[in-house]
């Protein structure tokens, strides 16, 4: 509800949960849904808090959504503790469905890998050959770069280096000025929401696609999420 992923997921989630939920009658096997909301405020003791006390004190039978992987990573283990149903359709790391997954959680529409290893094949055959990465440091951003190394590696590109940037940042222009001297012809923005707009706003501003570098966005719940040529 606030933060860097309120616009891509937040008040409008809730709205398109309480649309659909009309749609269906109000009852799903003829019982009454309700529409539970709150702020986890990208912080995961706060999410798997709130995930508690629905499920033990209001009756909550599934959560979902979760604009934010450490979130999502907390509730899930809270949801497979209390055997509740967790739906994943914002969070994108793959520990969601590898190293951490749950038998009554679901990882819905999108992970890193898939965002990385077609995109990163067919962009090597272009001749992009070289990558460098801005990188949110949380488990999204860091499962991202770690997905996109992978397939850059195994489809005979080079990895030249990465900057790492907090949640919520707000000047870009250190790890945009470190992308542009690394040369490097493929630059990823391993970020999102408000982070990955001001981070194409700095890209835009320094000039790396008018230098010959592609600036990409690779997180397909936005929106806004493209390559830039």
């Amino acid at each position: 509800m606030s933060g860097s992923y309120a616009d891509l997921s937040g008040k409008g989630s809730v709205l398109a949960a309480q649309m659909a939920v009309e749609e269906f009658g109000g009852k799903a096997l003829g019982k009454p849904v309700t529409v539970l909301s709150a702020d986890h405020q990208n912080k995961a003791d706060i999410a798997s808090s709130l995930a508690r006390r629905w499920f033990d004190t209001d009756g909550v039978d599934m959560v979902i959504d979760f604009p934010n992987s450490s979130t999502a990573l907390a509730v899930q283990e809270v949801a497979r503790q209390k055997q509740k149903i967790d739906i994943v359709s914002t969070g994108g790391a793959m520990a969601l469905t590898n190293q951490n997954c749950s038998p009554t959680g679901f990882h819905w529409a999108w992970d890193t890998y898939s965002v990385s290893y077609p995109l990163v094949k067919r962009m090597i055959d272009q001749g992009r050959n070289s990558w460098y990465y801005i990188t949110v440091d949380y488990a999204f951003g860091q499962s991202l770069e770690a997905d996109f190394r992978k397939a850059v590696d195994v489809s005979g590109g080079k990895n030249v280096g990465s900057t790492k940037h907090p949640l919520n940042a707000s000047d870009f222009s250190s790890p945009v000025v470190a992308a542009s001297a690394s040369k490097a012809k493929v630059v990823v923005l391993a970020n999102a929401g408000n982070d990955m707009i001001n981070g194409v706003k700095a890209a835009g501003e320094f000039g790396l696609t008018k230098a010959g570098q592609t600036v990409i966005t690779p997180r397909p719940s936005s929106p806004t999420s493209k390559a830039w040529a």
